[in-house]
């Protein structure tokens, strides 16, 4: 992905925020290396994860649970966990929709539980551009 820059970025960004597996920060790290905007990784890496979070979201609302177990092997535990964060904590709990395994499903429960978009997307978005802040300074702080 990092051959295709900033649209590789977005791309690896995206897809690692939905149920796929991968590792957007590799991607962020190797181009920040390669002398690439750190303001426009940023930026990049942000609007590709939101939107692939906006994706989860949006399969919440649309879907049943018993299709997301199927076709996303999302686990009874991870969205019951999911749902209980949500009652403890709130629609805070989305400012870490980030965190590797955890993260998908909260984005899916918030759909499912029909969480206020605009609070939703802004939870999302400011807990995301923290991460990729921050591992952006720690790659060129090295």
């Amino acid at each position: 992905m990092s051959e295709y820059g900033y649209w590789g970025l977005f791309l690896a960004s995206f897809l690692a925020a939905t149920i796929l597996p991968m590792s957007s920060e590799v991607v962020l790290g190797y181009l920040l290396t390669h002398d690439l905007s750190p303001y426009i990784t940023v930026f990049a890496a942000t609007s590709g994860n939101v939107l692939g979070s906006v994706v989860n979201y949006g399969l919440g609302i649309l879907g049943s649970r018993i299709s997301f177990y199927k076709i996303f092997g999302l686990s009874d535990l991870a969205m019951g966990q999911a749902e209980k964060r949500f009652k403890k904590y709130g629609v805070f709990s989305l400012l870490f929709a980030w965190v590797p395994v955890i993260g998908d499903p909260l984005t899916v429960a918030a759909g499912v539980l029909k969480i206020n978009f605009v609070v939703f997307l802004f939870l999302v978005s400011v807990g995301k551009f923290l991460r990729y802040l921050f591992v952006s300074w720690a790659v060129l702080s090295i």
